[in-house]
């Protein structure tokens, strides 16, 4: 597109007042040409960049999916034109995974509220006709009770069966009687149940279990974006650690950590996507299918790292293998201790 604009008469530089000798600025590289265009050259440029941006986003996905580590291999090659660049290609993606399994949780709620509607309302019908035979006179008031008492049995013992709902729940009512309690059996307390105790009443006493489960949840998800881009440098961190500082830098140990955490988010968003579509054919056959998906796209999760650990590095299958390994157990224990650290952090900011 560039080579079809027109070259402006004036040399001088709309960017930086140098003087252009040929189409770009010696000084800033722009292009010196006409800034106003057409409808129709403003639409042809639209359409060719959007083009090369969708021709490269397929390509990078294909290859990111595909072929391990050949992604990192090309940037730092040298070879970035056709494909969308490590870090726009993480944020994107992330962006996309993020949104998408916001969005369909809350589908998904809306139809589980919808689903469980009819057996709200017969409930209530039930005992709204109970009352209405009494007023009647067709039952007597002990006999009314006593069906009112069986239903009450039944929802209790169903709530015991599925859960009451309870959230972060505790026995104390209120802190003064969890201190008179500590006071009297301290032995009962460690630091970490006191502080929890502590911090949960002020919260039950503000919000229904509902609404506690739903803000730390909210709270959660919001936060998991920024805990898996705080993590990413302390994975390349353990790259680091585990190859030659002077043939690696640890700029090229944060490529491959970009590349390979936008595959993981491309497969959970697959697994997502694949989960929601079949939950609407409810028979035995889709059910299979998609734990049959689901556990193929978890194999290949979990193997993709070791051929991109190898293939990028180049070294021999049995020390890159072992290399893998130790690099995966360290990493667990970090993701571990970063995944209670959130779930804290997410309890703490429930307000």
């Amino acid at each position: 597109m560039s080579g079809k604009n027109k070259l402006r008469t004036d040399k001088t530089c709309l960017n930086c007042n140098h003087v252009v000798e040929k189409r770009y600025c010696s000084n800033c590289g722009q292009e010196n040409i006409d800034s106003r265009k057409s409808f129709y050259e403003l639409f042809i440029h639209f359409f060719e960049d959007l083009t090369h941006y969708e021709n490269a986003f397929w390509k990078t996905i294909k290859n990111l999916i595909t072929k391990p580590a050949s992604l990192t291999k090309e940037y730092l090659s040298g070879k970035r034109m056709s494909y969308l660049a490590p870090i726009r290609l993480y944020i994107f993606i992330s962006f996309v995974t993020f949104l998408t399994i916001n969005i369909l949780d809350s589908t998904t709620e809306e139809h589980e509220l919808e689903k469980s509607k009819p057996e709200k309302e017969t409930l209530s019908s039930v005992e709204k006709q109970i009352i209405e035979l009494q007023k009647s006179g067709e039952i007597g008031k002990k006999e009314a009770d006593s069906l009112l008492l069986e239903l009450k049995t039944a929802k209790e013992l169903k709530k015991e069966k599925y859960g009451d709902g309870h959230f972060f729940n505790t026995d104390y009512k209120t802190i003064e009687e969890l201190e008179k309690d500590r006071n009297l059996h301290p032995e009962k307390f460690n630091a970490l149940e006191y502080w929890f105790l502590k911090k949960s009443i002020p919260i039950h006493q503000k919000y229904t279990n509902k609404e506690i489960k739903d803000k730390f949840f909210e709270s959660l998800t919001h936060n998991i974006p920024k805990s898996l881009f705080l993590y990413m440098p302390l994975f390349a961190f353990a790259l680091w650690l585990f190859h030659g500082k002077k043939k690696w830098y640890y700029f090229d140990h944060g490529i491959f950590t970009l590349h390979y955490f936008s595959f993981l988010l491309l497969m959970i968003l697959l697994s997502v996507l694949i989960g929601y579509i079949f939950s609407y054919f409810d028979n035995w056959f889709f059910t299979s299918l998609v734990v049959i998906i689901n556990f193929g796209l978890f194999i290949w999760t979990f193997y993709y790292f070791f051929p991109a650990h190898h293939r990028f590095y180049g070294e021999s299958r049995t020390v890159s293998f072992f290399k893998s390994l130790a690099l995966l157990f360290i990493n667990f224990f970090l993701i571990l201790f970063i995944v209670i650290a959130l779930v804290i952090y997410s309890f703490i900011n429930i307000h």
